[in-house]
């Protein structure tokens, strides 16, 4: 093993991060080569700096008038310049900002500073490299986003614990969740994925709820297992509920016990309205870590980034900075969270409105992109089908049981419409 990552497992060695470390995650770590000596050569090589492959004249970048005019208010060093391979240090300290902005209850200075990486789907894969071996599984709930089996089982060989979230009624089927997840605390460390909003069901815990399960974990962990929490947080912020639990979990998680790991996986791509950009974030939280715990996870953290895509790309974290700073992104929004509401309470409307459908049920739904109905008696794909042949609707079947509506790329003069043909076929099928 390097002794880079042995330095660093020597420093995580008795925390909670450390014991839950894949076999990967224990062999990586962030080379002193090109990347570190640069960022050591931009600070102290004042005469010449001749460390990383990028075209200067005139001290000025080279760069392209088709990229630059596009760009115009941005410099070239914020276009095409390599970024840092945690990401550029004002973008990762403007994100922390937003964090303590949007999580009040969120101590700044006992969370790792957020890691800039290539989109939320990045972050999660890392996360798997870090913690999850073959032998590992992680609790997930049912049904759930489909590329969460491809990153952890055809990736890193874990198996999905997937566990019915929505057998309740109109919330989380709260008993269920317990059993399962006392159930596996028994055989191995826990690991458990929190995804609220939900994807693809639209559902965010009430604050009961969510104080139910931060009461569950501790118990879990008073009685000595380890727990790793992640938190895809994709649709933070698109709550539309006034019981909807407002904060993230993580603000909790992330000092709630020695033995819990919180890591929070955000990024701009729904809350900004920025799907293109692919930027996202990988935050950690333990109470048991201190500021060199948290260095030697970044570390890990830069070396996986390292060996795959090196860095993010440079433009889109420049983008997100002149973002934040416009006066006009408030207000733009809250207006489209406007737009998003409005739709979300006439669907609520329609379903309340009509009698109960034979074949659709709705799963619970009060924040984000989507609604998805649970399909009884009928194939949710061949329903999928025969929404898209015969009347040119586009929907997402998640196996056989479950239909997915995404309302956010639907205009409201069209959701009637829409859902009347959901229903009228899913009848006659």
């Amino acid at each position: 093993m390097n002794d880079l990552a042995q330095e660093l497992n020597s420093i995580l060695e008795a925390t909670v991060a450390g014991r839950l470390l894949s076999d990967l995650g224990r062999r990586l770590y962030f080379p002193k080569g090109i990347i570190a000596q640069s960022v050591e050569a931009k600070k102290n090589a004042h005469m010449a700096n001749a460390t990383i492959g990028m075209a200067y004249q005139n001290d000025s970048l080279m760069i392209l008038s088709a990229l630059q005019q596009p760009l115009a208010a941005l410099s070239p060093e914020a276009i095409v310049a390599y970024a840092p391979t945690a990401g550029l240090e004002k973008t990762r300290q403007l994100w922390q900002k937003l964090l303590t902005e949007k999580n009040p209850s969120l101590d700044p200075n006992r969370i790792s500073l957020p890691v800039l990486v290539p989109g939320l789907t990045a972050g999660i894969s890392y996360c798997a490299d870090l913690f999850f071996d073959p032998c590992s599984s992680l609790c997930i709930s049912q049904p759930c986003w489909d590329n969460y089996e491809l990153i952890f089982e055809q990736r890193r060989g874990a198996s999905l614990v997937k566990i019915p979230f929505f057998e309740a009624g109109d919330g989380l089927d709260f008993a269920g969740i317990e059993k399962a997840l006392q159930t596996r605390a028994q055989k191995e460390p826990l690991r458990l994925m929190l995804n609220f909003p939900h994807n693809p069901s639209g559902y965010t815990l009430t604050r009961s709820e969510a104080e139910q399960l931060i009461v569950l974990l501790k118990a879990i962990a008073d009685a000595g297992s380890d727990v790793l929490v992640l938190c895809d947080d994709s649709y933070f912020g698109l709550f539309y509920e006034p019981d909807c639990m407002q904060e993230s979990l993580f603000s909790q998680l992330s000092s709630l016990h020695d033995r819990i790991l919180a890591i929070k996986i955000d990024g701009p791509t729904k809350e900004d309205f920025a799907w293109g950009l692919r930027l996202g974030f990988v935050t950690f939280g333990s109470k048991s870590l201190e500021p060199a715990h948290y260095d030697a996870l970044i570390k890990k953290l830069m070396g996986a980034i390292r060996s795959s895509v090196s860095c993010a790309n440079t433009p889109a974290q420049s983008l997100l900075l002149h973002c934040a700073a416009d006066p006009r992104t408030p207000l733009e929004k809250a207006q489209y969270y406007a737009v998003l509401k409005s739709r979300y309470h006439f669907i609520k409307h329609f379903i309340d409105s009509n009698p109960p459908h034979p074949r659709l049920k709705a799963l619970p739904f009060n924040s984000g992109y989507f609604m998805t109905f649970r399909c009884m008696g009928i194939n949710a794909e061949l329903l999928r089908q025969e929404l898209l042949d015969r009347h040119g609707v586009g929907t997402i079947a998640f196996g056989s049981d479950y239909l997915r509506v995404a309302f956010s790329s639907v205009d409201q003069e069209h959701l009637e419409h829409l859902y009347r043909l959901i229903y009228e076929t899913a009848a006659v099928l």
